[in-house]
């Protein structure tokens, strides 16, 4: 029982969501939040395969390890020679297997850590598209909202002048 075959989405697949240039199968960089959760998922699913394939072959390395030791009590030469090569074999492919999931639930773990990164920067704000956003919702163009600002500021200047004005004119009169 292997698992050859990668799942969708982790390295090798050649991913829409990845960028073809990162080598780092751990770095969810220009991903969305719910793409990076996707992407993990495959990644945690790829792990749970892998779990269950090495309980499975830890139970078959056992049987030969037994049949390894029954061979070698029974002084059956022959037989004890296949045994040791296939639990040998076995074993190569625990190491395999752990070192793959031990691997596997460092990505996981360092990927994790990237999502509330990855989502906060979904959540910030750009101020420009929010304004045209509220100018859309009320019915206003930015032109329009342009307009009517350099009249406000013209008002208030024309308002600052009047009122300098009469400063002026109380300041005269004040003084004959």
């Amino acid at each position: 029982m292997t698992h050859d075959t990668p799942e969708p989405g982790l390295p090798g697949q050649g991913s829409p969501n990845r960028d073809s240039q990162s080598q780092d199968p751990a770095n969810l960089s220009g991903m969305s939040a719910a793409a990076a959760k996707e992407y993990i998922f495959g990644f945690i699913a790829t792990l749970k395969l892998t779990e269950k394939e090495r309980l499975a072959l830890e139970d078959e390395a056992a049987r030969w390890k037994g049949r390894v030791d029954l061979a070698r009590s029974r002084g059956m030469a022959d037989l004890l020679s296949g045994a040791e090569k296939e639990a040998e074999r076995l074993y190569a492919r625990l190491s395999a297997l752990r070192e793959e999931e031990s691997a596997l639930k460092g990505h996981i773990d360092a990927m994790r850590r990237q999502l509330p990164g990855l989502a906060a920067r979904e959540r910030s704000v750009d101020p420009d598209v929010l304004e045209q956003e509220l100018l859309m919702a009320l019915g206003r163009t930015e032109e329009t909202a342009g307009t009517e600002k350099a009249f406000r500021e013209l008002e208030k200047s024309a308002a600052a002048d009047t009122a300098l004005q009469a400063l002026k004119a109380k300041m005269k009169e004040g003084a004959s």
